[in-house]
């Protein structure tokens, strides 16, 4: 594991093993045991997108870990004004030990990823949220004991998050149900190989998706970048909401999921939310030990 660009470039035994050391971090800092693994160590971390959870779950599991770590914006790089993903990753590449990226285009992470001679981490594309889906499937094994055979269902835009989440359900057993209009499909690519390699299942019907699922998933209906857009599709997502009449068809014991941060009143009802609230913020928690468990795998490989 060089790099973590998206899921697809992992293999499920490397899933596993993230998770495993993100289980081990946890409860080892809930039994306050720290670790100075990282000591020395800098993370440069690139923002083209605002974020709360994956700015803050980064530069604290750094410091958590013995190490720093730099915010950077367009206003702090010459990216900003021109410079090519190509040579700002030279140029870090000298100055700093791993990079960290949120931004539009899968293919400025890929450039960054090719130029670099450090590890990049994909910390969010319009394509990809492999950190997000590890901190998912890191939660929904904390609640359901195990991964493979479980049904996971998303409901809402085809986006990065159900493209991420398709390939970390799919490489951990899972079986995958997609719900969303046919205007807004996940990628075409991604189906394919879901098709061919999973139990997968793409359709407009949210309550022929969501039967006996284990585990429902939704995200905002408007992503960051389409808020222009947001009138058109609160008409074509009305009906793809996580609410009661959905949780009915579910199995008894479902658990609800929310990457965050969330439309009440949208993509979810208030009353599913606050129900549900523990698993969610348990979920968004969890984006902590699965970063520092990332940065360890790329930049202390020996350690497990």
């Amino acid at each position: 594991m060089k790099h973590l660009l998206k899921l697809a470039d992992l293999t499920t035994e490397e899933i596993i093993s993230i998770l495993n050391l993100a289980d081990r971090l946890k409860k080892e800092r809930k039994n306050g045991i720290n670790h100075t693994y990282l000591a020395g160590k800098t993370l440069g971390m690139i923002f083209q997108k605002a974020s709360t959870r994956t700015r803050v779950s980064f530069e604290a599991g750094m410091y958590q870990l013995g190490g720093n770590a730099l915010f950077l914006s367009d206003r702090d790089l010459q990216i900003g004004r021109g410079e090519s993903m190509e040579d700002t990753a030279r140029v870090l590449s000298r100055y700093i030990d791993a990079i960290m990226i949120r931004t539009f285009k899968q293919e400025d992470v890929e450039n960054l990823a090719r130029y670099s001679s450090i590890p990049v981490i994909n910390g969010l594309t319009d394509y990809a949220h492999p950190c997000q889906v590890l901190a998912d499937l890191m939660t929904i094994r904390e609640y359901k004991k195990n991964l493979e055979g479980r049904t996971l269902c998303y409901i809402g835009d085809g986006n990065n998050m159900a493209n991420s989440l398709i390939v970390g359900g799919i490489k951990t057993g899972m079986k995958v149900r997609i719900a969303c209009p046919s205007s807004n499909k996940p990628d075409a690519k991604i189906m394919e190989w879901a098709e061919k390699n999973g139990d997968f299942i793409c359709t407009e019907d949210v309550f022929l998706a969501a039967k006996d699922a284990d585990v429902l998933y939704t995200d905002v209906w408007a992503s960051m970048g389409q808020e222009h857009e947001i009138e058109e599709r609160r008409r074509i997502f009305k009906n793809y909401q996580i609410n009661d009449e959905v949780l009915k068809v579910a199995k008894s014991d479902a658990m609800v999921q929310h990457c965050l941060p969330a439309h009440k009143g949208e993509e979810i009802t208030t009353e599913v939310f606050d129900k549900h609230a523990d698993e969610i913020f348990d979920e968004a928690e969890n984006r902590l030990h699965v970063q520092k468990a990332v940065l360890l795998k790329l930049l202390m490989p020996e350690i497990n």
